[in-house]
């Protein structure tokens, strides 16, 4: 049984399009701009200190293990969609954005076809008319669902915005969110498989009224090579915390300004990420923290050397990429439940419940007062990362494919 994969963007490092080629599972990967195609090619030639950021991210959308026969990138849309997310102006141009760029996506791979494949392999948003005409062909159709619902996305965020008001550019309910809502629910009806990245995203589909019974939980994995960083020692002096990923209400960027004014002179807390806010709140949280904006995939390394801690207090996660990293990283992990991580509360990092900011403030500060503590959790953050490489996501993942389950669950 080969596989179609039908995936925008370099998610996780196109690990599900390599995972399915070395087992010989691929039949074709589609996707919207790679540098292993067209003229995007020419950038991955140029040294990338010589590329401006844009750019940079460009040329590292490459990889290795799938022979470029079997990659159509559909560059100038992929061109198009970028543009449009970028320039975004407010959460629900955003949505409009995704919303347009998940129909003309799916039109371009069925116009070129599910070929010879027994499937299709696609992700949430981004599968309705590509399932719809595998369906049609007598194809399985397995969906990721690479985030809590939206619906139940749009709960957290609904009360977060009246607590917060004047955080996000738009503030209210978004207009397109409902047909971001029918479009992935209308998905989920027609996979036959939902793969959750976590118990969290598994529990929000069921609070939605979804084919639960078609979800299987299959944790991630990451390639530690790219963020392997010297071995740390227990090191005095100010809390380095690094918070990594879109700086806005959905990341818990309020908690993170209300744990720095906290510890003011414990700790030293650093955000790395698009900023999704209103000038105002970020003047406010550029009084407390040090924001350096998105940075290019292959700068996190030196993010991860910099920090003490990953703090992550997210209302609405898949399961978070970044915490595998910082793991990897040794990184003791402060994050929340609806971050679907991985972490075991007391042994890696802290388990804090979302929307507390006094919460974070505590883990934050036990962690400053005791270095060894500190210490012993990032032993144990690369032990627990050593479960959840890539290799061990794919052994999963395929399982799954060929079988229905996964071989392992969360909690080993």
């Amino acid at each position: 049984m080969t596989y179609v994969v039908a995936q925008l963007g370099a998610r996780m490092h196109y690990a599900v399009p390599r995972i399915l080629q070395s087992a010989g599972l691929l039949e074709h990967f589609y996707t919207d701009i790679c540098a292993m195609k067209g003229w995007p090619r020419l950038v991955a030639a140029v040294p990338p200190r010589m590329l401006p950021a844009g750019l940079q991210r460009l040329a590292a959308r490459r990889f290795a293990g799938v022979p470029r026969a079997r990659v159509t990138a559909f560059a100038s849309f992929g061109l198009r969609f970028v543009r449009r997310t970028t320039m975004a102006a407010s959460p629900d141009e955003r949505t409009a954005a995704l919303l347009w760029g998940g129909r003309t996506f799916c039109g371009l791979v069925v116009k070129r076809g599910l070929r010879d494949a027994a499937g299709i392999y696609a992700y949430n948003g981004v599968a309705l008319e590509a399932f719809a005409a595998a369906r049609s062909r007598g194809k399985r159709t397995v969906l990721e669902q690479t985030i809590a619902p939206r619906r139940v996305e749009e709960t957290l965020l609904g009360d977060e915005r009246s607590t917060f008001p004047d955080w996000e550019v738009a503030g209210g309910l978004e207009p397109h969110a409902a047909a971001f809502v029918e479009r992935e629910e209308s998905e989920w009806q027609l996979a036959d498989v939902i793969i959750c990245g976590s118990p969290f995203v598994r529990e929000g589909i069921a609070a939605c009224g979804g084919p639960v019974e078609r979800c299987v939980v299959v944790p991630y994995g990451v390639d530690a090579k790219p963020i392997q960083v010297a071995p740390r020692h227990p090191r005095t002096g100010r809390l380095r915390v690094l918070v990594a990923g879109a700086v806005g209400l959905r990341k818990g960027a309020p908690y993170v300004l209300a744990a720095a004014r906290h510890l003011e002179r414990q700790a030293t807390i650093r955000m790395v990420g698009r900023l999704e806010v209103t000038g105002s709140a970020r003047a406010r949280l550029a009084e407390r923290v040090e924001l350096v904006g998105s940075v290019p995939r292959t700068r996190m390394a030196h993010h991860f050397a910099w920090a003490d801690v990953l703090l992550l207090p997210s209302l609405c996660e898949g399961s978070a990429t970044v915490v595998y990293e910082a793991l990897a990283a040794g990184l003791p992990v402060v994050c929340t439940p609806n971050t679907g991580s991985i972490v075991r509360d007391g042994r890696e990092g802290f388990i804090v419940p979302a929307r507390d900011g006094d919460a974070v403030a505590i883990a934050l500060e036990r962690l400053a007062r005791d270095p060894e503590l500190r210490a012993s959790m990032g032993r144990n953050a690369l032990a627990r990362a050593r479960a959840f490489r890539v290799d061990d996501y794919g052994r999963r993942l395929v399982a799954t494919l060929t079988r229905g389950s996964a071989d392992e669950g969360v909690g080993a």
